[in-house]
């Protein structure tokens, strides 16, 4: 018999290839974790995110699960005590949990939490240059406020998706996004049901766009019916971006 573990965790993502597992590095999230589960196991786990985050991007509510014997990992804390003894420093897990046998990370979440931090002022934070993108140049949030009405709903999201040869569909649906000035640094918190590969980086250099005055607010309508890539902004450098939560029918959205 074996169980299904549900984990939540962080991680700084700066010196990783992405969260998904790749042929050719095993300097990735799903590598690391998968590796510690092996030793504990004696046999190979399967690690399922619930996003697969870019090389370069960070999580501090990132939900993964696996299923391994129940004699080896008779609940979460066993496998929360063995993970965090192992795992490196800059992996961590959080919460860990038993999880009903059909759940999964991915395929179960009813929506997911993204943070992009840009700094707004003439040098980063020295303890936060690694979290934040140095942008520079102030910006006019109302501007990107006005532009960010024009994503709120099910949209067809095409514009802002790096993978031109997406079979599947692109359309998702944006309940949120908010825009908060912290001194010189700007929060970018996107709320939706999914997100496409890039997709908030792309919004989000869109949006800087339209803050620095290169675009006007109302063109976002017009690139989003576009549902071409070639018509958004620059794709916004990976160490701003935090995948902060994910939920699930019955768990309350926050951050």
């Amino acid at each position: 018999m074996k169980n299904n573990i549900r984990i939540t965790l962080e991680y700084d993502g700066s010196r990783y290839d992405g969260w998904q597992k790749q042929g050719n590095t095993e300097n990735t999230i799903q590598g690391k974790l998968e590796a510690v589960l092996l030793k504990m196991a004696g046999e190979e786990v399967e690690v399922h995110g619930s996003g697969r985050t870019d090389a370069g991007v960070h999580a501090k509510g990132q939900v993964a699960n696996f299923h391994v014997d129940a004699k080896i990992c008779p609940d979460g804390e066993t496998a929360k005590e063995y993970l965090n003894r192992y795992l490196p420093e800059d992996i961590r897990v959080l919460e860990v949990d038993l999880a009903p046998e059909r759940f999964h990370s991915r395929l179960s979440a009813s929506s997911k939490i993204y943070g992009y931090y840009v700094e707004t002022g003439d040098k980063k934070n020295v303890f936060e240059r690694k979290y934040v993108y140095g942008f520079g140049k102030k910006l006019d949030l109302e501007a990107m406020r006005r532009a960010a009405g024009f994503l709120i709903g099910e949209h067809d999201f095409k514009s802002f998706c790096a993978n031109r040869r997406m079979k599947k569909s692109t359309v998702r649906r944006i309940d949120e996004i908010k825009i908060v000035e912290h001194g010189t640094k700007i929060e970018l918190l996107y709320t939706g049901n999914g997100f496409l590969y890039n997709m908030v980086r792309i919004l989000t250099g869109t949006l800087l766009e339209i803050g620095s005055g290169m675009r006007k607010p109302e063109e976002m309508k017009v690139i989003l019916e576009a549902k071409n890539r070639d018509m958004a902004g620059r794709t916004a450098p990976p160490e701003g971006l935090f995948l902060l939560h994910v939920a699930y029918e019955g768990e309350r959205k926050t951050v």
